[in-house]
């Protein structure tokens, strides 16, 4: 009976050295039958298009119509475009091009932005919703139905304040009836077309344009259409601005805002190959 207590304290220390190396275990922590966190699932661009050979040769050609009466020489300088100074092209990409004519001139932008989540329970779609919606914001898109009147378009309104026009297409025109655009010429507006900054349908998974028309003192005015659109985590933006050499002309807005979109569908269909 005399080494009866001995055992015991041993069996005690035994069992206090087991749980003090249960303690310092990080595994000892989990507990039986817990949830798993996964990371949340990548987005399905890891790379980006060369952007400056983006754009095919003849939507080039039709969107810089200056570029033709030049030499062949000056003619490829033109369509070769000037790429974006950038610190990591499987991130963020761009080019510009221009061309000038006797009668106007014409500038074109594209940019590619691949968006990463760096939040592992945050995937790089939701993050790019994010980065989508904010520039969506900034642009700042009526909210009036097509045909609104002029009463009730909002006073700050990017048509209004672009375009110096109350409410309606960017271009000055009412949609209710025909109408004399600011050039002098009559045109027949289409009733059912809304050429306001607006959502696009049917592009990339979510899609917005913008029109703005500006002048910088006494120069002409130019106008800027701006497409962007995100599809997945990569997020694209077209910019397609005219100036006139004349102060007198202004830029029509339903050309512009044609060809930029249509060149915004060639980018997605590109981008979905």
């Amino acid at each position: 009976m005399a080494y009866v207590p001995g055992v015991a304290l041993l069996a005690a220390l035994v069992a206090g050295c087991s749980a003090g190396s249960d303690a310092d275990d990080p595994a000892a922590d989990s507990k039986p039958g817990s949830p798993t966190v996964s990371a949340a699932p990548p987005g399905k661009y890891r790379t980006l298009p060369e952007s400056c050979r983006a754009v095919p040769l003849s939507t080039l050609k039709d969107l810089l119509p200056g570029a033709a009466g030049l030499s062949e020489e000056q003619q490829e300088k033109v369509y070769e475009g000037t790429a974006d100074v950038t610190y990591d092209t499987d991130r963020k990409v761009g080019c510009r091009w221009k061309s000038d004519a006797p009668d106007a001139s014409r500038n074109l932008s594209i940019d590619f932005e691949r968006v990463v989540s760096y939040d592992p329970a945050v995937s790089d779609d939701d993050r790019a919703r994010d980065v989508y919606a904010k520039k969506q914001d900034a642009a700042a898109l009526p909210t009036t139905p097509a045909g609104a009147t002029p009463s009730e378009t909002p006073s700050g309104s990017a048509s209004a304040s672009a375009g110096g026009t109350p409410s309606g297409s960017p271009g000055g025109s009412s949609s209710a009836s025909p109408s004399a655009d600011p050039s002098g010429s009559t045109t027949d507006a289409d009733p059912d077309e809304d050429l306001r900054p607006r959502l696009l349908d049917e592009l990339g998974d979510a899609a917005f344009l913008d029109d703005a028309l500006t002048r910088a003192g006494s120069t002409a005015q130019h106008r800027t259409v701006s497409v962007v659109f995100r599809t997945s985590n990569v997020i694209v933006t077209v910019h397609y601005t005219e100036q006139p050499a004349r102060v007198t002309e202004v830029p029509d807005s339903r050309e512009l805002q044609e060809k930029a979109q249509a060149l915004a569908r060639q980018l997605d269909e590109a981008l979905s190959d």
